[in-house]
C-alpha cells in the first residue's frame, strides 16, 4: 500500500525527474497518464532523478480511461488544480489515495473534471497574483501533507 502520485501528460523532463526522486524518497508510486511530451529516458529527466530511477515504482497508463480503471476500490482520487475550491489541507487522506496533477501548460482536460471518479478537486492556496506553482513543488506540498496525516509525522 502506497501513496500514488499521478501526472497527466507531463511536459517538462526536469519536473518529472524531480517528482520521481521525491516519490522514491517518500516510498510513493509514480503513475504517468497519457503520453509524456518527452522520452522518459531523456537525459534531463534522468539527471533530475539522479540515480533513483531504478528504485522508482513507475506505472505508465496509455490513457485516462486505463488509469481510472486501474484504481483500487479502496482508493480516493483527488485532482489537484488551481480550479479547485477545497484546500489541500481539508481532506483526511488514506494510505491508498491517489493525487492527479495536470501538465505544466494546460493542466487537466475537461473530461477528467467531469468524470464521476474524483473525490474532490483540491487547490494549494496562494496569493491572487500568482497563477500557479511549479509542478514538482506542488507535488511536494501535497505529498508531504498526505504523509503527515497518514504517518502522523
Amino acid at each position: 500500500m502506497a501513496l500514488r502520485i499521478a501526472l497527466y501528460r507531463p511536459e517538462i523532463p526536469p519536473n518529472t525527474g524531480n517528482i520521481a526522486r521525491l516519490c522514491v524518497a517518500l516510498g510513493a508510486e509514480l503513475h504517468i497518464v497519457g503520453e509524456p511530451a518527452f522520452e522518459l529516458s531523456e537525459k534531463a529527466a534522468r539527471r533530475a532523478g539522479l540515480d533513483y530511477w531504478d528504485k522508482l515504482k513507475l506505472t505508465l497508463h496509455p490513457s485516462w480511461e486505463t488509469f481510472s480503471k486501474s484504481l483500487p476500490s479502496d482508493s480516493k482520487l483527488y485532482l489537484i488544480s488551481t480550479k479547485g475550491k477545497i484546500s489541500y489541507t481539508t481532506p483526511h487522506y488514506g494510505e491508498n489515495d491517489v493525487f492527479l496533477f495536470g501538465n505544466e501548460t494546460s493542466g487537466l482536460p475537461p473530461e477528467i473534471f467531469q468524470s464521476e471518479i474524483p473525490n474532490g478537486i483540491l487547490r494549494i492556496p496562494m496569493e491572487e497574483d500568482c497563477r500557479c506553482l511549479n509542478l514538482s513543488n506542488a507535488v511536494a506540498v501535497i505529498a508531504y501533507e498526505a504523509l503527515r496525516q497518514i504517518r502522523r509525522w
